[in-house]
C-alpha cells in the first residue's frame, strides 16, 4: 500500500530561516540523537529520566482534556501527548502517517482505504478500525461544535466501514484528491470506541506517548511515559503542563527554574535573553499568521468597500516593526505565505490613505467608529491594536481598543464584536479554508458565508489535476484578497524559551505541525 502524498510546501520557511533544505522526519521515528537540540547541538545521545515542566498560556477552570475540543496551543500540546491522529503535518505541511501506516484511493478518489499500524491504547487494548470510526463520528456529531467537524465533512460516515480490525474504508461524498489532509486535521484524534464525555477529565485513555496522571483545569496536567508507545517510549519520565497566561510569568518561571520550557515568548523578551547564556531562545521563523479579523456579516464590515479601506489603512511594516520588534515578514491579506497553492502573484498591498478615505466616503462611513477587540493573550496583540488605532486615525477612522480577558478571549471573539486581533499557527491552506472560511465552519471568526465560495472549495477538493486544482485555489484567494474579512498584516516568528539542559526541541517545525511541542522526543541533558 502506498502513501498518498499530501500538500508540499515550497520552502518558504527554509529560506526565511537560512536553511538550505527542510529536514524531514520519517514516519514513525525522529532522529533526535543526531539533530540539533536547544542550544544548537546536543550533549551526546539522548538520555532517559526526569520531569520536564512546560509553561503555556491556557484557558480557565473550564479547560478539558477532550482532544476533540482542543483549540488553544496548550490544549493541542496536551492532546498530542495523550492521543494520536491517523496522520499529522510534517515540517513541509504534507500529511505524514501516524496511527495510519498508509492510505490508498480508488481510481475515482471517492473511496480511500486506510490501514492502521499496530498500536495500543493505554489500557492495553489495540487501536482498531472501530475506534477510528467511533472517533470520527463523535467529531461529526451535529449536536456538537468540535473543531475538526468541518474538515471531516467530505466523509460519508454512515457508509464508511471497517474491513478488518486494522483497515477502514472511507466512503466520500465527492472525489477528494487531498484526503490525507483530512486524516491530519487539527483535532482529529483517535479515542477508544465507547468513550464518554466524562471520561476525558477523569482518566483519559489514548494511544499517545504519555499516560494520564492528574489534571487541574486552568492550572496543571501531569503525564507519565508510555513505555509501550508504538513510536518508542519518550525519554522523559514525566511531563507537566503548567498554565501561565502572562508572558512575564512564563519567562520568570523559566529564569527561576520553576519550568524548563516556556511557550510563546514575545520578541522583546527574546532579544533581551538571546545569546546571554541563561536560557535558550528558539525561533520558528515566520510561522504564525498575524491578522485583524473583520466580521463580514454585520456593520460596518458587511460593506466590502469598508473592508478594502481597512486593508489600505494598514502600514504592515510598521506593524511588524512595532508589534513584533521586526521578528517577522509582511502579509498580504491571505493565509499561508509560502505554502502550496498560496497566491503569491497578487500585488503586495501598501498603505494608501487617500484611497481608503475615498472608499469610506463612497460607503457613507467618513467618520467611522470601530471597536477593536484585543487582549494580552498573544504576543504583539495589544501593541498591534495600538499601532493600527493610530494608523486608522490618519484616515479619519476612530478605533477604540477594547481589552479582553486572556482566559476567555478566543471564545469571546468568535461570535461577538466586529473586529479583533487574530493569529494562527501553520496548517495547509485547504485546512484553513475548511475550518475558518466555509459557511458551516465551526471557527469562522470573520463570518464569511458565501455559497459560491463553498462550491469552489468542493470543486478544488474534487479536482484530480494538481495544476487545475491550484487554479481553483487561486480563484478563491483572489476573492479573499479583494473582499475577505482577514486583514493579514504579517507572519511572525514563533518564539520558545528553554532551560539550557533541554535538548531535542525541533527548530524547523511551525506551530501546529507534528514536531512542534513534540515532548516525546525531548530530553534533559
Amino acid at each position: 500500500m502506498r502513501e498518498y502524498p499530501g500538500l508540499r510546501r515550497r520552502g518558504f520557511l527554509a529560506a526565511a530561516s537560512g536553511v538550505g533544505a527542510l529536514a524531514l522526519v520519517g514516519c514513525g521515528s525522529s532522529d533526535n540523537g543526531s539533530g540539533a537540540g536547544a542550544g544548537g547541538g546536543n550533549d551526546g545521545k539522548p538520555r532517559r529520566g526526569g520531569r520536564l515542566r512546560a509553561a503555556f498560556a491556557g484557558g480557565s477552570a473550564s479547560e478539558t482534556l477532550d482532544p476533540h475540543l482542543a483549540n488553544l496551543f496548550a490544549d493541542v500540546a496536551r492532546a498530542k501527548a495523550l492521543f494520536d491522529k491517523l496522520a499529522d503535518y510534517g515540517d513541509d505541511l504534507s500529511a505524514r502517517p501516524r496511527l495510519a501506516s498508509g492510505w490508498e484511493p480508488n481510481a475515482g478518489l471517492d473511496r480511500w482505504k486506510v490501514t492502521l499500524r499496530k498500536a495500543d491504547f493505554h489500557d492495553g487494548k489495540p487501536v482498531t478500525a472501530d475506534d477510528v470510526l467511533f472517533s470520527f463520528r463523535r467529531i461529526a456529531d451535529p449536536a456538537k461544535a468540535f473543531r475538526a467537524k468541518a474538515s471531516l465533512e467530505p466523509i460519508d460516515l454512515k457508509a464508511s466501514r471497517a474491513v478488518g480490525e486494522r483497515t477502514v474504508e472511507f466512503v466520500l461524498k465527492r472525489p477528494t484528491a487531498e484526503f490525507p489532509n483530512v486524516l491530519a486535521a487539527f483535532g482529529a484524534y483517535i479515542v477508544p470506541d465507547g468513550t464518554s464525555d466524562a471520561d476525558f477529565d477523569k482518566k483519559p485513555v489514548g494511544s499517545g506517548p504519555f499516560r494520564f496522571v492528574s489534571f487541574a483545569p486552568g492550572r496543571s496536567a501531569v503525564f507519565r511515559r508510555n513505555e509501550a508507545h508504538w513510536d518508542g517510549a519518550p525519554y522523559l519520565d514525566e511531563l507537566e503542563f503548567v498554565v501561565a497566561n502572562e508572558e512575564s510569568a512564563r519567562v520568570n518561571a523559566l529564569l527561576g527554574g520553576q519550568v524548563e520550557y516556556a511557550h510563546e515568548l514575545n520578541p522583546t523578551t527574546a532579544r533581551a535573553h538571546e545569546g546571554k547564556g541563561q536560557i535558550e531562545i528558539i525561533r520558528l521563523r515566520n510561522s504564525a499568521m498575524q491578522a485583524f479579523a473583520m466580521k463580514t456579516d454585520r456593520p460596518p464590515f458587511d460593506d466590502k468597500r469598508v473592508r478594502e479601506a481597512f486593508f489600505l489603512i494598514a502600514d504592515r511594516q510598521e506593524l511588524i516593526d512595532g508589534a513584533l520588534s521586526g521578528a517577522g515578514v509582511v502579509g498580504n491579506d491571505l493565509f499561508g505565505k509560502g505554502y502550496e497553492y498560496y497566491a503569491d502573484g497578487l500585488p503586495q498591498r501598501e498603505q494608501d490613505l487617500d484611497r481608503a478615505r475615498s472608499l469610506l466616503k463612497k460607503a457613507g462611513a467618513e467618520k467611522l467608529k470601530v471597536t477593536l477587540d484585543t487582549s494580552a493573550v498573544a504576543a504583539g496583540f495589544t501593541e498591534a491594536a495600538g499601532i493600527f488605532r493610530d494608523q486608522a486615525a490618519k484616515a479619519g477612522v476612530t478605533v477604540e481598543v477594547k481589552m479582553g480577558s486572556k482566559d476567555s478571549y478566543w471564545a469571546d471573539i468568535l461570535d461577538s464584536g466586529t473586529m479583533c486581533c487574530y493569529r494562527s499557527g501553520a496548517m495547509p491552506i485547504e485546512s484553513h479554508i475548511s475550518q475558518r472560511l466555509l459557511t458551516d465552519s465551526t471557527t469562522n471568526a470573520t463570518k464569511w458565508h458565501h455559497k459560491d465560495f463553498d462550491a469552489l472549495y468542493h470543486q478544488a477538493q474534487s479536482t484530480k489535476d494538481e495544476t487545475e486544482r491550484a487554479a481553483v485555489f487561486g480563484r478563491m484567494q483572489r476573492k479573499l484578497y479583494a473582499e475577505g474579512g482577514f486583514l493579514v498584516w504579517g507572519f511572525a516568528d514563533w518564539i520558545i524559551g528553554t532551560a539550557r539542559g533541554v535538548k531535542g526541541v525541533e527548530r524547523k517545525a511551525p506551530a501546529n505541525t507534528l514536531d512542534w511541542a513534540r515532548f516525546d522526543k525531548v530530553w534533559l541533558a
